[in-house]
């Protein structure tokens, strides 16, 4: 059984289609997409039309639920935040919110439990180093062979107990979690394999290129208010 996991489109196509062209060099047998698919790049419309064709299973993330509600949770909400929401609903049709509202808080694919951040939220920071309490009180009890999150768009794995944690890291939005707030995007999408067989796991992280100047371009072709994302693509 093979599983692709990808996480954090950020309604970046360009990069979308680069991991979609990686997909086809290494299929799987099944895929699931662990949310933030659509707010804060200049197509959201475009990247739920590639989700759609992928049918499969979605996890509701907090930049959606955002799009969708509002509500910007933990984080503090800016002007600017603000305006890009505004302007992403204003791209997306009634059936395109509908199919973000069917996304769901978490997703049992055996071997696979999916989630955005962790289980119980979408809001979560768990990364290599959390502390071993903080890890095991985020993850929960549940039992399954592989626990796969997002949120960070770090790729990382680690154990807990018989799980492995994997984390694929972003397709839309790679960068280095430890340099935030300044941190500049890489110029790849970010997604992973997990392949079990008899109860063993095997990890395959992969990072598909893709042209950064392409994303710029599609920033500047759009009416998205924010415009400073084009001086961190060409960083």
């Amino acid at each position: 059984m093979r599983v692709g996991l990808f996480s954090d489109v950020h309604g970046n196509a360009v990069a979308f289609d680069a991991f979609l062209t990686d997909l086809e060099r290494c299929p799987v047998d099944r895929l699931v997409c662990l949310g933030d698919v659509i707010q804060g790049g200049p197509q959201p419309v475009e990247c739920l039309e590639r989700l759609r064709r992928l049918d499969c299973r979605v996890v509701m993330g907090n930049a959606d639920w955002y799009v969708l509600t509002g509500d910007p949770g933990v984080e503090e909400e800016t002007d600017l935040q603000r305006a890009v929401r505004e302007w992403t609903l204003e791209q997306l049709s009634e059936a395109d919110r509908e199919y973000t509202r069917s996304f769901t808080p978490t997703v049992d694919e055996p071997p696979v439990f999916a989630f955005h951040a962790s289980p119980a939220s979408f809001e979560d920071v768990i990364l290599p180093a959390t502390p071993e309490d903080d890890w095991r009180r985020l993850l929960g009890e549940r039992d399954a062979l592989v626990l796969a999150g997002g949120h960070t768009h770090k790729q990382f794995l680690r154990r807990r107990g018989r799980s492995t944690f994997v984390n694929p890291g972003s397709v839309g939005l790679s960068y280095d979690y430890a340099e935030l707030p300044s941190a500049a995007f890489d110029p790849w999408a970010a997604w992973a394999i997990v392949e079990v067989e008899d109860d063993l796991v095997s990890i395959e992280f992969r990072r598909a290129p893709f042209d950064r100047e392409h994303v710029v371009a599609a920033i500047e072709a759009s009416s998205i208010p924010d415009k400073r994302r084009i001086s961190v693509w060409r960083a």
